[in-house]
Formats: structure tokens, C-alpha cells, sequence
């Protein structure tokens, strides 16, 4: 890696140290319910017009009931107003209704906080829809996540308890007392760097240059004309004109970025200059992306009153990242030795930032969309500043790997946690089993049913990656959307199930998913990869909250040192990712071999 590309590094991790400990602290007191008094009389208030006991302790059970009829709601309320948006207000541009299949791949997806596009969004979906239907489930879907890892860790933290917290309140604080003014802060600052904010419609401007393109010249009954060997002939046209699309972008990208969402307003995501303008923009955004993961980190340690379980769940994290980072980067900077053959400069210079441009802006280059890259795979997050199908082999294995980890490096906002918790249970059993004592962690014992939740909530999603991935090899709708047959067709479907099974959102967007198998199958992918980890979660917080905490003894693994980092670090890999060797082998490992012919 180059200097550059180091000192962006160490800058980005600074400031996340600097600004995620302080939000933890908050955090933590949001969790226990340690709130100012004019918070809490706020509250009171609202669950007053809720009705008597709908703020009440509740059971893992009711917990679960509650979330799930919450979300499902959602999905209903987003399908419905993407069906009916052509008559419904704020649509300058006179959208039509979205296609059943689309409407409900996208419900899922926002739903789910997995925000994957099949559509392009300046062309699809109208203001009101995009304000209405996806920015406010970026809220809800983020602080579902928060809600499910402050549930867990009441269940560690409790000494004996049937109770697990109440979701409503829950679902509550995190939206108002976290998101939405964090949200407004960053929305402002984007503002301030470029990003637009408006109602106004689409903008026709003239161009700098003329653009020059060819058609087929049509006759007076609107028939090509064709030459003397039976070939249409084409006429030179050029436009001096362009249509800008408009919208209120701002306030969506602060809470996209946040609530590691990823959902952009413009097709292009965070490439386009009215989502992302700046290197400035990029770095607030990078740092948006990891802020609350890494101080629900901070935030678990001040919970069950040992700081040290924080930082060490946050060093595995940040080992795992950095790691990403020394791959892809290096990978993206050696360029594509494919177009150097074409002739393709991929040198370094003045001019130039060297090494693989094709589908980076040049105002990131090489480091910036690297880094990019590796943190929005690695927190569920799916925003993208440059073309992942473009990456070179290597460097597009770096964000599917990151994804089939089970998005636990950081993570979504709360669903990293909750994930890299679950395989520091399934770390301490493994420790229990080699040195035959019982496994504990934080006090509490780690019997069956607690390893039976933890196992599902492990295997659901590479269950659904490969078996998806299977269907759509095998079926002829699944290959219809490929459009790079080979090693690099079958990594776009893996991305793909990838995606949406951990719920990030991202592409390898040669696949041509806008089609009625796709928008189908990854919707279910995305609802059962969501879910189908949270219930078991949930349950396995329900057992842990009953659970007496123990006392430390001489016979206790300590959970807070640099043995620990290790043993956890080596489970995520040994248990979360050799479940895809043999797919990784498949796919872009072998495309990296094919970069280099023997003959």
C-alpha cells in the first residue's frame, strides 16, 4: 500500500476512536433507560396516548411478536405506496406505478435494512415515495437492529430476569434520541459540501460540450433505412442539452449512511456527485457508516460493567477490517493486467491516480474507493462510491467475503454486534470443550439451547446464499439475467445471494436482477436472512436473561484479552467462511487466475 493510502487509513480509525466513545457512553445510558427527565416525561407522554401497558416489560416471546408484525406492516405499507404513487402528490416527473415484482422486492429490502435496488431510483420512484416509503424504513429498519442488540444485551447484563425489554420503546429511543438528530447533523453537513436538497423538478441544462451519438435514420413510415447490403444507415446527431434529476437527496443520504442502509436516491449511489460530492463528503460518509456499530461496541462494555468485553469485541472487528483493507487496496493499485494489454495507462502519475480506475471517480481514486468498499461490505451497509463489478478478482473477493463473515466486521448498526456475539458464544463453547470445563460467558452458562440458537442464527444465511446461488445457476430465469457468462457471471449471482441473504444491499450490477425471479427469490432471500437470524437472537437473549450470572473463578476463560481476540477472530473465520470456499473457488478465485494465460 502507499503512504497515501495508509495515512487514509490511520485518519479514517482515529476519528471513528474519537467519535464513537463518547456516542457509546449515550448509548449505553439509552439502553438502561438513563435518560434526562425531560426524555423520559416526553416519552411517558407518547405511550400514555398508546394505551396502558404498551410500555411494559416484555418476554422474549412477545419481543419477537411485536417486531415481526411491525416489519411486516412495513413491507405493506411500502409496497402499497410504491403501487399507487402515480396518484399520489410530490411526483414532478409523473411516475408511473412500480411493477408488482419490483414494488416487492423493494418493500423487503428497505424492510430489512438490506436496501438492494433492482431499479434505478431518479427514474422509479417519486419524491413522496422515496421520503415516505424508504427514508422513513431506513429509520425503522436501523433502530430494529439497535432494538434487537439492546435486548441481547440486557439478556448478558441481567441477573435473573423474564424480561428482555419492552420493543416499542425500544424501536422508540433509537429512532428519536439517536437517529434523528444524528441524522439531521450529518444531513446538514452534506448540505453544506453539495449534496442537494429540493423539491423541484428535473432540470433540463445545456452541456459543456455537445454530446454526438448515432441512430438508425427512419423513414416517413417510421421504417430503418437500409443501405445497398441490407444494414441500417445512420444519421449523426448531437444534443447541447442534459436532464439533472432533483429531489430531496440530503436528508436520505444522512440517514442511508447511519443506519448503514445503502439505498441511493440516484441509481449511481454514493459515485454520484449529487449524493457524494467531495473527498470531504467521502469521509463523512465512511465515518457515518461505522459510527454506531463501533460505539454499540463501546456501549456493550459499559453494560455489563466491564468496558474490556467492548474493547475486545471491537478489536476483532478492527483487526478483520484493517486486514480487508491490505488486500483489496494493493490488489486495485496493481492495476488489471487485461487492459494493459488494450493499451489501458495504468501507471501512477501526476495526471493520474494509476492502477485500476475503470469504475472509480477520479475524485476518490484508488485508496478512498478501496476503503469505500471494504467498510460499507463490512457493515451491511450495500452504499457504493464505485463500480464493485469492476473490481479486479482479488479485489471483488474482499467485499464477498465480507458479506459471507456474516456482516459481524462492525456490521449493520446493531446486527454486527448481535452477529459477532453470537460467535463469541459459540468461541467460548468451543474454549469450554478443549479445556473440559463448562463454557461461560459474562457469567452466564453456555448449555445447549443456547448453542442451538447460536448455530441457526450462524447457518441460516450461507443455507440461503448457496442454495439460492444453486437455483439460479441450474434454472434457465436465473442465468437470463447474466450477461458475463463464465467465473465472473457465476461470482455475480454469488454477490448477489450474498447480498441479500446478509443484508447489505451492494452488486456486482452486471447481473440484470430487475426481473420477476430475481426480484422474487432475493426478496424472500432478504426477509428469511433477516429474520431467520433475529428470532433465534432474540431467543437465545430470553434464555441468557433467565440465567443466574456467575462468579469469575480460577477455572474462567477471560474474555477480554488478547487470547480471546484471537479465539474469536479465528472462529468467525473457521465457522462463518468456510462454508464458501468451494464457491469462492468458483468464482473470482478462478477469474484471478484468469488474468494470467498461460499460452
Amino acid at each position: 500500500m502507499s503512504s497515501s493510502a495508509w495515512g487514509l487509513l490511520a485518519l479514517f480509525l482515529v476519528l471513528l476512536l474519537a467519535l464513537a466513545w463518547p456516542l457509546g457512553t449515550y448509548l449505553a445510558a439509552l439502553c438502561a433507560g438513563r435518560l434526562p427527565r425531560w426524555m423520559l416525561q416526553t416519552e411517558a407522554a407518547w405511550f400514555r396516548l398508546a394505551g396502558a401497558g404498551s410500555a411494559a416489560p416484555m418476554r422474549w416471546t412477545q419481543y419477537t411478536y411485536a417486531l415481526l408484525a411491525f416489519n411486516l406492516l412495513g413491507v405493506l405499507a411500502v409496497y402499497a405506496l410504491q403501487r399507487s404513487q402515480a396518484w399520489l402528490p410530490l411526483n414532478p416527473q409523473g411516475l408511473g406505478a412500480v411493477t408488482p415484482d419490483s414494488a416487492f422486492n423493494t418493500a423487503v429490502s428497505f424492510v430489512t435494512n438490506t436496501n438492494w435496488q433492482g431499479y434505478s431510483g431518479e427514474s422509479t420512484m417519486s419524491y413522496l415515495t422515496q421520503m415516505l416509503a424508504l427514508t422513513v424504513q431506513n429509520f425503522v429498519s436501523a433502530a430494529t437492529g439497535i432494538a434487537v442488540v439492546f435486548a441481547l444485551i440486557r439478556g448478558f447484563a441481567a441477573r435473573s430476569v423474564a424480561s428482555i425489554g419492552n420493543f416499542w420503546l425500544d424501536l422508540t429511543r433509537a429512532t428519536v434520541w439517536l437517529l434523528l438528530p444524528l441524522s439531521l447533523l450529518l444531513a446538514l453537513a452534506l448540505v453544506g459540501q453539495g449534496v442537494i436538497q429540493n423539491f423541484s423538478p428535473y432540470q433540463t441544462v445545456p452541456t459543456v460540450e455537445p454530446q454526438s451519438y448515432t441512430q438508425p435514420q427512419l423513414n416517413a413510415e417510421g421504417q430503418a433505412v437500409l443501405d445497398a447490403q441490407g444494414q441500417p444507415v445512420q444519421e449523426s446527431l448531437s444534443t447541447a442539452t442534459q436532464v439533472l434529476p432533483m429531489g430531496p437527496v440530503a436528508s436520505q443520504e444522512a440517514i442511508k449512511m447511519l443506519g448503514t442502509n445503502g439505498g441511493g436516491f440516484f441509481n449511481a449511489n454514493s459515485a454520484h456527485p449529487f449524493e457524494n460530492p467531495t473527498a470531504l463528503s467521502n469521509l463523512l460518509q465512511m465515518l457515518a457508516i461505522f459510527l454506531i456499530p463501533a460505539a454499540l461496541c463501546f456501549a456493550f462494555g459499559q453494560a455489563v460493567g466491564d468496558r474490556r468485553q467492548g474493547w475486545a469485541v471491537l478489536a476483532a472487528m478492527t483487526v478483520m477490517f484493517v486486514a480487508a483493507v491490505l488486500v483489496i487496496t494493493p490488489a486495485e493499485q496493481a492495476g488489471n493486467p487485461q487492459l494493459s494489454a488494450l493499451g489501458a495507462d495504468q501507471l501512477a502519475s501526476a495526471q493520474q491516480a494509476g492502477g485500476n480506475m475503470e469504475g472509480k471517480e477520479t475524485r476518490f481514486g484508488i485508496n478512498a474507493s478501496s476503503l469505500f468498499t471494504v467498510i460499507t461490505t463490512a457493515a451491511s451497509c450495500g452504499a457504493v462510491n464505485t463500480m464493485h463489478d469492476s473490481l479486479t478478482p482479488l479485489g471483488g473477493l474482499v467485499p464477498l467475503v465480507m458479506m459471507q463473515l456474516g456482516e459481524v466486521v462492525f456490521g449493520g448498526v446493531g446486527t454486527g454486534l448481535y452477529g459477532m456475539l453470537v460467535f463469541a458464544v459459540l468461541a467460548v463453547f468451543i474454549a469450554g470443550l478443549m479445556i473440559g470445563r463448562t463454557p461461560e460467558y459474562l457469567g452466564k452458562k453456555i448449555e445447549a439451547y443456547e448453542m442451538k440458537m447460536g448455530s441457526i442464527a450462524i447457518l441460516v444465511t450461507p443455507l440461503l446464499v448457496l442454495a439460492g446461488t444453486a437455483v439460479a445457476v441450474l434454472t434457465e430465469a436465473g442465468r437470463a439475467g447474466v450477461a458475463n457468462p463464465g467465473a465472473h457471471g457465476f461470482s455475480e449471482i454469488l454477490y448477489a445471494f450474498s447480498s441479500a441473504a446478509n443484508n447489505n444491499g451492494s452488486a456486482f450490477a452486471g447481473l440484470s436482477a430487475n426481473t420477476p425471479f430475481y426480484n422474487l427469490s432475493l426478496g424472500w432471500v432478504m426477509w428469511l436472512g433477516r429474520f431467520g437470524v433475529i428470532v433465534p437472537v432474540l431467543a437465545l437473549a430470553g434464555a441468557l436473561a433467565r440465567k443466574q450470572r456467575l462468579p469469575v473463578s480460577a477455572g474462567t476463560l477471560p474474555t477480554h484479552g488478547p487470547l480471546f481476540v484471537v479465539l474469536l477472530i479465528g472462529t468467525v473465520l473457521l465457522v462463518g467462511l468456510l462454508n464458501y470456499v468451494p464457491v469462492l473457488a468458483l468464482g473470482p478465485v478462478v477469474e484471478h487466475f484468469m488474468l494470467f494465460p498461460t499460452h
